[in-house]
């Protein structure tokens, strides 16, 4: 064996990364398994830190400042300091946070699609028609005629907007 893993020391360490620790960065390098498990780890004390704040009485403002990536090491405040975060776990932890700035970056928090959402592209349209037509013909086998009127009336101006007429 090349490179053991840290960790167990019985397999072959697969996963390397640097972690941030109070006495400074510290080189890893573990088996898939040791990682899946330490990372587990992470997910479990997220949830129990997420738990723990809903009856926690600080402030906001100082829970914020004591958040700390358990994988990479990283504040919310290094991240104020340099806008780059640490490792993707930091999402995770410092979400709550990172809503405000990414909807003040971007004027939302949900990827659409580089299409912009409009769904006006003659693909788009015949994608939601057959769609709309497979709930119509479920519908109807159904014998739930009031939704299977409904889709019809959803179908109506999509139809007219593919042949040509207004998008609506």
């Amino acid at each position: 064996m090349q490179n053991p893993c840290q960790e167990c020391g019985k397999r072959e360490a697969t996963v390397n990364f640097i972690e941030n620790t109070a006495g400074g960065p510290v080189a890893l390098h573990l088996c898939e398994q040791c990682y899946r498990y330490k990372y587990g780890e992470f997910e479990a004390a997220a949830a129990n830190a997420f738990l723990s704040g809903l009856f926690d009485t600080q402030s906001a403002e100082t829970r914020r400042r004591g958040k700390v990536c358990k994988v990479c090491g990283m504040r919310f405040e290094d991240y104020k300091n340099t806008g780059l975060l640490g490792c993707p776990s930091c999402y995770d932890v410092f979400k709550e946070d990172l809503m405000p700035v990414i909807e003040g970056i971007q004027g939302k928090t949900r990827h659409i699609g580089k299409g912009g959402g409009d769904h006006s592209s003659e693909h788009d349209l015949r994608l939601r028609l057959k769609n709309l037509q497979e709930q119509l013909e479920d519908a109807l086998a159904r014998g739930d005629y009031m939704a299977a009127s409904k889709l019809n009336r959803q179908m109506t101006p999509i139809k007219n907007a593919i042949k040509g007429g207004t998008n609506g």
